[in-house]
């Protein structure tokens, strides 16, 4: 057994597992979490249009950073890993973000390509699955990008037989399409062309015919999942595979794409840094739901509170 800590540094979100990993004769892997925490720091803020990261972010992320550090002492984590993925990759002044990390963890974070971002998002949502519902397409919607990825699960073993992370997620599609409370109807279809667009990147590298089951993780899924599961307030366990049909998740996207902040402020499922980005996320999940449904005939997706933080955490036990 190992003690273990992953981060996960995102462009919306900065999140923790320590976690005990048990690895089986046959090569299964048994995961107990001690500590999961999430905090949204908004570290993409303003990058898709400056190309550089805000002090103000840095600062939010360094906040969080020590909190983490005390978290892991405590807990007597072996090792430890901190990935930074889609808006530390894009930043020109990124070093500032390499030298707080540093000084704050006394370790380096790594910028992942999207391709490994992919499949540490997939080894994450699937291993807790029944194998024989695959072939699986993993979608996890983030802050900055997109990531899609087909492969199958057999013995414990999670393979990857394509994937694509493309730069399309909350954020950037909130500063470049959605300026409205709520955003008006030319910017929604603005919006969706955009997404549709991006999209059809991943697609086009993924061949998604023949999967059996969608899954869903990340934020923004989970968020839509908690809605249309009707929660008054998030609640991981009823959210953890869950089904969400495409109809309901048409459904809540319109309703969250049609609401204003301050409607959206009032519902105690939506964590309050995603109220301004959860209509842009919600739309990329629509466009997702109608492109899976054209390509594969898959009707709704398994959303899962496993993600990329969890196959962090297997990749070091």
């Amino acid at each position: 057994m190992s003690r273990v800590a992953a981060i996960d540094c995102g462009t919306n979100s900065i999140r923790l597992l320590v976690a005990d990993i048990t690895t089986g004769d046959g090569g299964t892997t048994e995961q107990r979490d001690v500590h999961r925490e999430m905090r949204i720091v908004r570290l993409g803020q303003g990058v898709d249009a400056s190309g550089k990261l805000a002090p103000e972010a840095l600062d939010r992320t360094r906040a969080a950073l020590v909190d983490y550090a005390e978290v892991i002492r405590r807990e007597g984590a072996e090792r430890v890993r901190m990935v930074a993925t889609s808006a530390t990759r894009d930043a020109r002044n990124r070093e500032d973000f390499f030298g707080m990390v540093q000084d704050t963890l006394g370790i380096d974070a790594e910028v992942i390509s999207g391709d490994e971002e992919a499949n540490l998002s997939f080894v994450g949502a699937v291993g807790d699955l029944d194998p024989g519902d695959g072939p699986f397409v993993v979608a996890d919607v983030g802050g900055g990008s997109t990531e899609l990825v087909v492969g199958t699960l057999d013995g414990g073993k999670a393979t990857v037989q394509a994937a694509r992370s493309v730069d399309v997620g909350s954020v950037r599609l909130t500063e470049r399409c959605l300026a409205g409370d709520p955003p008006s109807a030319d910017e929604v279809a603005e919006a969706r062309r955009v997404a549709t667009g991006i999209l059809d990147e991943a697609f086009d590298a993924v061949p998604v015919e023949g999967v059996r089951t969608w899954v869903g993780v990340a934020g923004t899924i989970t968020t839509l999942s908690a809605v249309a599961l009707g929660l008054e307030e998030y609640d991981a366990a009823a959210v953890h595979h869950s089904r969400l049909e495409n109809q309901d998740l048409h459904r809540v996207a319109d309703e969250l794409l049609g609401m204003s902040r301050e409607e959206r402020k009032s519902h105690g499922a939506i964590h309050p840094g995603r109220i301004d980005v959860i209509g842009a996320g919600a739309l990329i999940v629509d466009v997702l739901a109608r492109e899976l449904n054209d390509r594969a005939g898959v009707t709704g997706m398994v959303v899962s509170e496993h993600d990329i933080l969890d196959g962090i955490a297997r990749s070091i036990a």
